[in-house]
């Protein structure tokens, strides 16, 4: 009779009849297993079959850390919105399954260390440092969760990695070759203004990353017979120090190596080289949508899309350690043929040649 109600009841609720069908077995019936199974049929493997409760997609958490600003006419701000739309063409999708934990110290670096923290405990899986000084604190401040770097300067001469092939540690992301930029960047320079022989060199001293940038170009303007002064400056009151030993004795040319600092008082260094028709070159294309004379250096799409495979693989499980650092292949060159006239320049046929973008 037990049995008969068991069977009885799989007509109205399956899952009633494995739960029947379970408690017959434990409490020992006499009938004998491949009995039971002859009268239930193939409704014995139904729970076998029945759906699985539904799993909540995963949410993957991305910090990102400027050392400047996200607004949109600020390198890190672009390189963000081009990190997202790669994420979103490869199954991350911001807003969906993908969370972007932003923080920004707007020129103030005394944050970055609380900004870390604030990431570390958000639980994020990985922190994208934009800038040496943030590499720098990401590295102090965690040593677990994972790191992609952007324009930290040299990595392996500021000892944030091991080798560009083996990283170590938790950090990956995409190398400085300022090296063998800074010739290139003279040359266009000198090109543009023929009598150039002597460059003024304005840095961020306090940043080591930048630091290593203004030595290569130094080392270049050397090999090139230019004659460097050197301007570091360490905060914005500095910038007026640096405009009046310029006018004290003015250099023929300027080369502006590109970090939070200087890119928040951009437009100071444009005023002064337009009030002095000082020609001018500098590391990115936003420079020269701002106003900038020329710029030379990594194509930033393709920046964007080979970090952004980075920070995915590091997603999907892999260790940055065993990640090798990317090293950009190709380079822009943009003119802005406004400021040229402004200056009282012809720019030279090979130059108007070489440029992948003369903004009018």
């Amino acid at each position: 009779m037990f049995l008969n109600a068991a069977v009885k009841s799989c007509t109205a609720d399956m899952q009633a009849c494995y739960i029947e069908a379970v408690i017959i077995q434990v409490i020992g019936t006499a009938m004998e297993r491949r009995q039971l199974l002859s009268a239930f049929g193939g409704l014995a493997v139904l729970p076998l079959a029945w759906p699985m409760a539904a799993q909540a997609p995963k949410l993957y958490r991305v910090g990102v850390i400027s050392a400047g600003s996200f607004a949109p006419d600020t390198y890190p701000g672009r390189l963000t919105d081009q990190l997202t739309h790669h994420f979103a063409q490869n199954g991350f999708t911001p807003g969906g399954n993908l969370e972007l934990v932003q923080r920004a110290t707007e020129g103030h670096l005394d944050r970055l260390p609380g900004f870390v923290a604030e990431l570390v405990a958000a639980k994020v899986n990985v922190i994208i440092a934009i800038g040496y000084p943030v590499a720098a604190a990401v590295k102090e401040g965690t040593s677990t969760v994972p790191a992609v770097i952007f324009a930290p300067g040299d990595p392996v001469q500021t000892h944030l990695v091991a080798s560009l092939n083996r990283p170590g540690g938790n950090i990956t992301g995409i190398s400085d070759v300022a090296a063998e930029l800074a010739p290139k960047r003279l040359e266009l320079l000198k090109n543009a203004a023929p009598r150039l022989q002597r460059v003024a060199l304005l840095w961020n001293a306090g940043n080591p990353g930048m630091t290593a940038r203004y030595e290569a170009s130094a080392a270049a303007a050397k090999q090139l017979n230019i004659t460097v002064m050197a301007l570091g400056v360490r905060e914005p009151d500095d910038f007026e120090d640096a405009f009046a030993s310029m006018e004290r004795s003015m250099p023929d040319g300027l080369l502006m190596v590109a970090d939070a600092l200087t890119a928040l008082n951009r437009k100071r260094v444009f005023d002064f080289a337009a009030r002095h028709r000082l020609p001018a070159i500098y590391e990115a294309d936003s420079f020269v949508r701002d106003g900038g004379l020329m710029s030379y250096g990594p194509d930033e799409v393709e920046t964007a899309e080979r970090g952004a495979s980075l920070v995915e693989r590091v997603l999907k499980g892999e260790r940055p350690a065993n990640l090798p650092l990317e090293q950009p292949t190709r380079f822009r060159l943009v003119v802005n043929l406004k400021t040229a006239q402004s200056l009282g320049l012809t720019i030279p046929p090979s130059i108007l040649l070489l440029a992948d973008e003369l903004i009018q």
